[in-house]
């Protein structure tokens, strides 16, 4: 079951218009601030009403504007992750977590609950309030709570962001175990090339409101398509050469 998107919107003079198509694999989603990804993911969650197009998640449509279908955001199997990560602060982290269960039984969304804090390696912080816990403990918990329904797309939007080099590195390592544990279509938003590039199994390029290319990022890095996107990567190269380069010599020896 992958996921397949065909979306236009448009909102105070920003035109969004992007089609792709994904695997159950991960897709990033990268470009400037301001490009529509963050925007796709809302679209794609039910967050927001596109003006056209579909969403599709195997043989489920989330959406689509020539058949009058707008599953409520509620209804659609999508665990998300925002870039805020938007924990309760007066809930403590099971609550917290099983909040990401509401209209599962009772039992059972303990049943998971109790699952996800092992998976997440958060056991005796169950009665911590967020203030209490650290960053990388918050976004394990985050996950756990977008993973509880066992969804059949996962959503992130820059949810590194906010931390440190050394938490990043974990949590991506963390990606990494969710990766294997849950096979589902996963879509990450990030500014930050290191993630796109050593993260993706497809990247997508945004510029101005549009997929400009999607690819592996070694195709990508090789072969742009167009100005928008070669412009895109020499900016990046400049910002990170000494990643880029490793990148460059790794990709070629593979």
């Amino acid at each position: 079951m992958g996921l397949s998107i065909d979306l236009k919107k448009k909102v105070n003079g920003f035109d969004l218009d992007v089609r792709w198509e994904i695997g159950k694999e991960l897709a990033v989603l990268f470009g400037y601030s301001g490009a529509g990804k963050s925007m796709t993911l809302q679209l794609i969650a039910g967050l927001m009403k596109p003006d056209e197009g579909f969403v599709r998640s195997g043989t489920n449509t989330f959406f689509d504007s020539s058949s009058n279908i707008n599953i409520s955001p509620q209804k659609r199997s999508i665990g998300y992750v925002f870039q805020d990560l938007a924990l309760f602060p007066h809930m403590t982290v099971i609550q917290n977590i099983t909040y990401g269960g509401n209209g599962l039984p009772k039992e059972e969304k303990m049943k998971r609950a109790l699952e996800m804090i092992e998976r997440f390696r958060l056991a005796g912080l169950e009665n911590k309030l967020p203030s209490e816990i650290s960053g990388g403990q918050k976004q394990r918990t985050t996950f756990a709570r977008a993973l509880l329904r066992k969804p059949d797309i996962l959503l992130l939007d820059e949810p590194f962001s906010a931390l440190d080099n050394p938490l990043r590195l974990e949590m991506r390592g963390v990606l990494r175990e969710i990766r294997q544990e849950f096979v589902i279509p996963v879509v990450l938003v990030t500014h930050d090339i290191t993630e796109a590039l050593t993260l993706a199994d497809r990247l997508i390029i945004y510029s101005n409101g549009k997929a400009a290319q999607s690819g592996s990022p070694k195709e990508i890095y090789d072969n742009p398509e167009n100005p928008d996107v070669e412009r895109l990567l020499k900016t990046f190269y400049r910002e990170h050469s000494c990643f880029m380069q490793r990148f460059k010599k790794e990709t070629t020896i593979a």
